[in-house]
């Protein structure tokens, strides 16, 4: 059921939103890396604007899809009887005569309650209008399809209120899906088979703004550090295998608790894959480019570190099949070993390989946890959004993603103008995954959400134990929440730390301890 709007009061600034010690001295080394290594941070890629030229048409936008209409008329007739309005640097197409298209051979089927949805801005209805258009496309009525975009299109706005704003990137997905024209679809190695997906490399300190902009990440850091610092007390060697999206911004803040230990710091060692999701947020500076600041600012710290990258992983195969293993990761008898997994096990498939032996379903993402199950790590750290987006079905796959999905953009109405540049940016990576989700399926589909509860019964099934959160780590989230608009909160369901706004999920983290001897041959126990 769509949610009712509610006030929120944002009596915090955005400005003043703090980053860490750690974390801001880290933005300061951009300029003391090393020679050798100043290539990288100068030589990324323009930003694409959304122009059309003769031989290509960018869709960066929502607004873009419009274009591609006019200029290919014959994939959607009916589409030619709109009038195009320019208002600026916005597309946006309106009907001239709204109430004609009931009266026409083509929109019998668009009869009852459809009517009174032409030009809502009501969200159920939006939503009937969208699933109308999915159970069209589902069964290839396109004529039905067409008609339901229409009426679609006089709704959407990618600078209106959030309804609207989701709604013109779920049309683009759905457009999408029926022209099989874009986006271009991304693959398990990373590649893709065209360059016409937008790209937005981001500069270190554009990378923090983006985390620190919502707490959708800085949660599941806050929970996750918290953990991995107690599981570790008086631990002198430390290892933590990282499998994450957002390049490393979670260690700064630890490296700093880590320096204020009373019996001193550890030596921490982090190993990052070289593979990773090609999703936003993405970085203009190299792994490798990332270790180096850290270690500069382990070192600022006295924090004794080392950091490596995993060669040879440069697809989700030769990670698998060569590298999860004591010997390729050098793990050594006298350290602890911690997994850390934020936002990275959606994108390992959950669809079965084959039947591999022992694995359950045989699927990667069952495979990968039962890698990391043999490795016998002290602590493992799961956080993901909390949504099922995992269905077969076009129809349940869009009323779950316009009900979870209307969470970031309804959080940045309440601080952002509607014309706010890093608003529509963050927007803008938030609708490439709606069009991954909606616009295609199988093995180029890589968005593949579970829920906590899902997820963590998973993780149960192959040798795990939950480890419940301490109320220090239940105080420090509250802590960050509060710099925070006030729609935002925290919950715990069973074991899980849950990030919610306006009351409804949006973030789980997990902690987890192995079934069995831990590395100092201890039982762990719930």
């Amino acid at each position: 059921m769509f949610r009712r709007q509610k006030h929120i009061s944002h009596t915090k600034a955005i400005d003043r939103f703090p980053l860490t010690q750690g974390l801001i001295y880290l933005l300061n080394l951009e300029t003391h890396i090393p020679t050798d290594k100043t290539l990288a941070l100068q030589s990324h890629p323009p930003i694409f604007t959304g122009r059309v030229s003769s031989t290509q048409l960018s869709l960066s936008s929502p607004s873009s899809f419009s274009l591609k209409l006019l200029l290919f008329p014959h994939i959607f007739p009916i589409f030619t009887a709109m009038k195009t309005e320019v208002r600026g640097s916005t597309t946006s197409i309106s009907l001239q005569n709204p109430t004609t298209i009931f009266n026409t051979s083509q929109g019998a089927s668009l009869t009852g309650a459809l009517k009174g949805c032409l030009g809502s801005l009501d969200g159920a209805c939006i939503e009937k209008l969208l699933l109308h258009c999915a159970s069209a496309l589902e069964s290839n009525d396109v004529t039905l399809a067409q008609q339901v975009m229409w009426v679609l299109n006089n709704v959407a706005s990618s600078v209106g209120d959030p309804n609207q704003r989701l709604t013109s990137w779920i049309l683009r997905a759905l457009i999408s899906r029926a022209s099989k024209v874009c986006p271009t679809p991304m693959n398990f190695n990373g590649s893709t088979s065209s360059s016409t997906i937008p790209t937005r490399l981001m500069s270190v300190t554009e990378l923090a703004g983006y985390v620190d902009l919502i707490p959708w990440h800085r949660f599941g850091y806050c929970a996750s550090n918290s953990a991995i610092f107690k599981a570790i007390q008086g631990c002198p060697k430390v290892h933590i295998l990282d499998f994450s999206i957002t390049h490393c911004m979670q260690w700064p803040t630890l490296i700093d608790a880590l320096a204020k230990r009373p019996e001193g710091p550890p030596l921490l060692r982090v190993t990052v894959p070289n593979w990773r999701p090609q999703v936003p947020p993405l970085l203009n500076v190299s792994s490798e480019e990332v270790g180096l600041r850290l270690g500069n600012f382990s070192r600022f710290r006295d924090v004794p570190f080392e950091f490596n990258v995993i060669e040879n992983s440069s697809s989700l195969e030769l990670l698998f099949s060569t590298q999860l293993n004591p010997s390729s990761l050098d793990l050594q008898d006298d350290e602890v070993l911690v997994v850390n997994c934020q936002n990275w096990l959606r994108y390992l498939s959950d669809e079965p390989l084959g039947g591999s032996p022992g694995h359950q379903d045989g699927s990667m993402r069952n495979t990968f946890l039962n890698m990391i199950r043999s490795l016998n790590p002290r602590i493992i750290v799961v956080v993901d959004e909390d949504s099922d987006l995992s269905a077969p079905s076009l129809s349940s796959r869009i009323t779950t993603c316009f009900n979870y999905m209307w969470i970031p953009f309804d959080s940045l109405e309440t601080f952002l103008p509607k014309d706010s540049t890093q608003r529509m940016d963050y927007e803008s990576d938030v609708g490439h995954k709606i069009e991954n989700i909606i616009g295609f399926e199988g093995h180029q589909r890589i968005e593949r959400l579970e829920t906590g509860v899902a997820m963590s019964q998973r993780i149960r099934n192959v040798g795990f134990l939950s480890a419940p959160f301490c109320e220090e780590t239940v105080k420090e989230v509250k802590g960050l929440l509060d710099e925070h608009a006030s729609g935002w909160g925290m919950k715990r369901e069973e074991d899980m730390l849950v990030l919610t706004w306006k009351g409804h999920n949006s973030v789980f983290a997990t902690a987890w301890v192995a079934n069995g001897p831990n590395p100092n041959g201890l039982l762990m126990e719930d």
